[in-house]
């Protein structure tokens, strides 16, 4: 059978976590209905029950019935149909980032997640990270073949160590050169899961839709999978980094820089160094050429968002491999259109997904997709600071965020970008705008002023140089998520009682 019915819902068999036979003590076989029975048998399903939220909990049913041989035969079916379900993860690789966030990384995963797998019956391999960039160097070093998929106890900066471990261990192991910009990249097959427990989980609530470790747990229990586009980075034929939700330019690169100085304060720092860059108001100068995705399916500006089984995303990638066919990558990238702007600009982002979280809950992009092989990038010219403060209040309420003259949305699958003032001359970016391009978007004046360079920010990491070439990789890596499910009010209706009883 598909399914088991509780007296609240239907239960799909591929929501349940785990099967197992219930001892009956004497004081709870005489109360109410079961009294009559000389000597009742029962088995308990423990499931997946959704509540408000996105919030995932772990919660029980109990099938109680006098047939020892019943009971075992639905013991031994619902087994059966467990060991099924191939996607579920069976060896687990967790790395957990003891210093992270609130440095609760360890308590989380002892108290709330190992005995969720130990249920499941997901043996794992645990490693404590001792220094940064531990779990990437492991990474390259372990058997990976052993296991169904890796989990990150951490925060954002976590997950992207593990992810860049995975993803340049994959391309080791292809012999792909990691420094050829436009070298194809080998899809990395083996799962990330993502415990949170950071100061930002801003990947795992745009993933999810939650940051939660009990919620996070069971979806890796269940064996999702959600594909994720993956941006590389490079300056000058050398790999610098890969990014999966922000690259950030002007504001949010000045946040970082600011914040980094300020680790002491705690995740409170973020707050401290906005208020203080939001004050200076640093425009910064340059150029940025891209290509536009056009395999994607809809736009930055629509109101279609990304959510679980996207059709956005399938059709896009789906576009996108057929465009591929029968030309290589280099000559498709010869031919196809570039555009060109030169500016002023507060702010340049580019995101892989919305950037959603608890204080923006739309995100930076809120119809950004998280599989469609594209970027949104987003131009934040000068403007006064009123008019830029306006422009922030729309990150946390309904407003269309991009409804302002000084703010254009663009989505691509590659840019490149290089400021006025760079002391990197080797760049090529402004050659190549001259060799194709004649026409610019806008006349912007150059500017005399020494205004300094600003730093990027690279998924919460700096990157060392201002000139950067972006591409991204359509669906390289995959996580223990489905995407952010609609709401489903009977759903959290049903979530008032955690147990129930039930007779065969």
């Amino acid at each position: 059978k598909s399914c088991v019915f509780t007296e609240n819902c239907f239960v799909p068999t591929s929501e349940i976590i785990a099967v197992e036979e219930t001892e009956l003590n004497k004081k709870k076989r005489n109360i109410g209905k079961w009294q009559k029975m000389e000597k009742p048998y029962a088995f308990t399903v423990y499931y997946v029950k959704r509540a408000r939220n996105h919030r995932w909990r772990c919660s029980d049913v109990t099938f109680w019935c006098v047939d020892e041989h019943l009971c075992n035969q639905w013991i031994q079916a619902l087994k059966e149909i467990l060991e099924m379900q191939k996607c579920r993860p069976k060896q687990l690789l967790v790395y957990i980032n003891p210093y992270g966030g609130k440095r609760q990384g360890k308590r989380i995963y002892e108290q709330k997640v190992a005995p969720l797998f130990s249920l499941a019956s997901i043996s794992t391999d645990v490693v404590i990270t001792e220094h940064a960039n531990h779990a990437k160097d492991n990474l390259f070093e372990v058997n990976i073949n052993k296991y169904d998929g890796v989990v990150c106890v951490g925060g954002d900066g976590m997950f992207s160590e593990v992810m860049h471990g995975l993803i340049g261990r994959m391309q080791k192991d292809s012999g792909i050169d990691q420094n050829n910009p436009k070298a194809p990249l080998v899809q990395c097959n083996i799962r990330i899961g993502i415990i949170p427990a950071g100061s930002t989980d801003c990947i795992c609530y745009s993933t999810v839709g939650i940051s939660d470790p009990v919620t996070s747990a069971l979806h890796i229990i269940v064996g999702d999978c959600q594909p994720l586009d993956v941006s590389a980075v490079h300056h000058n034929n050398t790999f610098l980094k890969y990014s999966v939700s922000l690259l950030g330019y002007g504001f949010y690169g000045d946040i970082l820089k600011d914040s980094e100085k300020k680790r002491w304060m705690g995740p409170v720092r973020y707050d401290y160094s906005g208020f203080k860059t939001f004050l200076s108001h640093h425009y910064y100068e340059g150029t940025i050429s891209f290509q536009p995705a056009k395999h994607a399916l809809g736009s930055p500006r629509d109101k279609d968002s990304c959510r679980a089984g996207c059709n956005v995303c399938k059709k896009s990638e789906q576009q996108l491999t057929e465009q591929h066919k029968g030309r290589g990558l280099k000559h498709e990238e010869d031919e196809e259109e570039w555009k060109v702007i030169k500016g002023k600009f507060l702010a340049i982002n580019a995101v892989n997904m919305s950037c959603a979280c608890p204080r923006s809950p739309k995100g930076l992009s809120p119809a950004a997709h998280l599989a469609d092989g594209s970027a949104d990038l987003i131009l934040v010219r000068k403007c006064s600071r009123l008019g830029f403060l306006r422009y922030l209040v729309r990150h946390t309420n309904q407003d269309d965020q991009f409804d302002f003259s000084f703010v254009d949305v663009y989505r691509v699958k590659s840019f490149q970008f290089t400021s006025k003032l760079s002391e990197d001359n080797e760049s090529n970016v402004t050659d190549i705008g001259k060799k194709r391009f004649g026409h610019f978007c806008r006349d912007h004046p150059a500017c005399c002023c020494n205004i300094p360079n600003s730093t990027w920010n690279c998924d919460g990491e700096t990157l060392d140089s201002s000139a950067i070439e972006v591409r991204v990789h359509c669906q390289l890596m995959k996580l223990f998520a489905r995407g952010i499910e609609e709401n489903n009010c009977k759903d959290e209706a049903a979530y008032s009682q955690s147990s129930n009883e039930q007779l065969l």
